[in-house]
């Protein structure tokens, strides 16, 4: 077989643990690795490399991806034909996509509609894709997050201040929600379950009035401010400022909303934001051995030609479930994740 492998969307810690178990598997066979150079660009435009041992050496505790990525999605720039194009030019015999919701949400299309020989690997540090317990590149997310919050605990007892930490995550809490219980926070505010700014001030109030006289307030990118009166407001760039897939780049909410804390409380607030730390650096162990299982599932699904499958967690076991059911919806926080969390609140 000649196989591809693409890396799609934004980057991941563990995404050249997975690279790197998609070639030693298919190599060990007998099979071809083509590497996709930026995503599905690397479809539409005809950018490949092959990748070989000497391509996937010491990669495995890289950060990144050695192949780039993009958000370019080819049904929203009309250029289908040209994957499908580039497909058979390249006599690929099947494709390895590993990415979030846009990314396999374009392979799943594919498959549907041209039976197009793609299998895929879960990729978001968000955790937000349907059908498999965790993603890679979630674990490591969370433990550069908490590590943050440890850190502005011993800067915001010693200034008397109530900190606020902005972490990704668009649509979904989960980063904010493990951080959080794992680093202590005194408030979470994510975009599933949206209490009003009255509510986390007053949480922080009863707080302070017990005697510490410093709070953590940990947010998601994507929490829009609420309010007792209803109105309900998501910072971000103006809406023309979208990427190919529709979104509209974030950030803000955590200077937006300490802002109302230090109006409403009268704490001095400040704010730190994480942004693409989050995405950067050596992936955790857990992340490392995830992702290796997963590439190792991909490369022996493209074997038997299961294709419109994409590896899963199920458990402690790595099973393999369809396209459609893992990007037919995203997986939110459930509430009695977030009970968990609001348990140690003020």
């Amino acid at each position: 077989m000649r196989l591809g492998v693409l890396t799609g969307g934004g980057d991941c810690p563990g995404l050249n643990a997975v690279i790197r178990a998609v070639v030693r598997r298919s190599l060990s066979r007998g099979n071809e690795v083509i590497g996709v150079l930026e995503g599905w660009r690397g479809m539409v435009d005809g950018l490949f490399e092959p990748l070989g041992l000497r391509e996937i050496s010491g990669i495995l505790p890289r950060g990144g991806t050695i192949i780039g990525t993009t958000r370019t999605n080819p049904y929203k720039t009309g250029a289908v034909d040209r994957v499908l194009e580039n497909l058979s030019a390249q006599r690929l015999d099947a494709l390895v996509a590993i990415g979030g919701e846009d990314t396999l949400g374009v392979a799943a299309r594919l498959y549907r509609e041209e039976q197009f020989p793609v299998v895929g690997v879960p990729k978001t540090i968000d955790n937000d894709l349907a059908a498999t317990d965790y993603t890679f590149g979630f674990d490591t997310a969370v433990s550069i997050a908490t590590e943050a919050i440890d850190r502005l605990h011993t800067t915001a007892e010693s200034h008397n201040r109530v900190m606020v930490v902005e972490v990704m995550g668009r649509h979904t809490g989960w980063i904010a929600v493990m951080s959080g219980i794992a680093g202590g926070a005194d408030v979470i505010l994510i975009p599933e379950q949206p209490i009003t700014v009255e509510d986390a001030c007053a949480e922080i109030q009863r707080r302070h009035e017990r005697g510490p006289d410093f709070s953590i307030v940990v947010v998601s990118e994507g929490y829009e401010l609420t309010y007792a009166s209803g109105e309900r407001r998501l910072v971000g760039e103006e809406a023309s400022a979208r990427d190919q897939f529709g979104h509209v780049r974030l950030g803000g909410v955590g200077e937006a909303l300490a802002r109302e804390i230090e109006e409403r409380t009268g704490y001095e607030t400040r704010v730190t934001v994480l942004g693409h730390v989050q995405r950067g650096g050596t992936p955790t162990p857990r992340d490392r051995v995830l992702a290796t299982r997963y590439g190792l599932k991909a490369a022996d699904l493209a074997h038997e030609r299961r294709f419109g499958r994409m590896a899963a967690l199920h458990g402690d076991e790595i099973v393999d479930v369809s396209l459609d059911e893992a990007t037919k919806e995203l997986k939110t926080v459930p509430p009695e994740w977030y009970e968990v969390a609001k348990a140690f609140f003020g």
